[in-house]
């Protein structure tokens, strides 16, 4: 199998990392998945991506953060009609992914980015949802599972009175913005966003998942237009739910970093 491959040291902003292209770009959008050792969830999800024809609309980029379990193979990853695969080889968690994934996608000259976690957890097919609304001119989209046109499936008590009650009030107070799914990562950016001089996402200071909450507050804030659309997030019926975020620390990091970003701890200065 033929590809185009390239390694990228580490730059300001940007952790090293190697690429992977099976194909050119095609389309004006790119869908990023940040993934790690997803298996089985990651492969059934680009299966529904195919099943809807999403490459026709965006080109397909997985964000790998070093799996191990054979997920993403090229052989494996070119049938299912992914794109291009980007591989860190740095430090860094989710934060560290999205800065490698913006900046290649950036790079290549996209219009618009799709986030969506890599968990099958997310009905990836709304992203023409965000591919709409990002022609239609809005610069942030937030997907949410608690508007009228989205369903909430068996999200654990717990993470939805945490979202209801504390993400999403403290993030529409600093947003200025009204939203109500704040920690859910199925998202759409513009080009004009990512690459505003007031917002500057590629900075060391995003490792884990500040980045999140941060551009989520930040686009209101420089006067960008935002909205939700609504979205499908389904947890499975019993058993452990698939997270990568670590009971205890994880969650006093989240908050930390809810009131960091709050306080405008993440908000570019002249330094930067």
């Amino acid at each position: 199998m033929e590809y185009k491959s390239r390694c990228f040291p580490k730059s300001a902003g940007v952790p090293s990392f190697s690429s992977f292209e099976f194909s050119p770009r095609q389309r004006d959008y790119a869908l990023l998945i940040p993934v790690i050792n997803e298996g089985s969830r990651i492969l059934n999800e680009l299966r529904r991506a195919k099943e809807f024809s999403l490459s026709i609309y965006a080109d397909i980029i997985l964000l790998d953060g070093g799996s191990t379990d054979g997920s993403t193979q090229p052989e494996v990853l070119v049938p299912l009609h992914v794109n291009s695969l980007l591989v860190i080889t740095d430090e860094g968690r989710q934060g560290a992914a999205f800065r490698m994934g913006f900046f290649w996608a950036l790079e290549r000259g996209y219009l618009g980015f799709i986030t969506v976690d890599g968990n099958n957890k997310d009905s990836i097919e709304d992203t023409v949802k965000f591919i709409d609304r990002l022609s239609e001119g809005y610069d942030y989209i937030q997907g949410s599972r608690f508007l009228k046109d989205g369903r909430d499936i068996r999200t654990p008590l717990f993470r939805k009175l945490s979202i209801r009650l504390i993400h999403a009030p403290v993030i529409s107070f600093a947003a200025g913005y009204h939203f109500t799914d704040t920690t859910n990562a199925f998202r759409g950016y513009s080009r004009r966003y990512l690459t505003h001089e007031k917002v500057q996402p590629l900075r060391d200071i995003f490792t884990g998942y500040e980045l999140l909450d941060y551009l989520s507050v930040r686009a209101s804030q420089i006067g960008l237009k935002v909205t939700e659309t609504g979205v499908t997030r389904t947890y499975p019926p019993g058993g452990k739910v698939p997270t990568k975020i670590r009971f205890g620390k994880d969650h006093f990091l989240l908050l930390r970093d809810l009131v960091r970003t709050v306080a405008g701890y993440y908000n570019p200065t002249k330094k930067d």
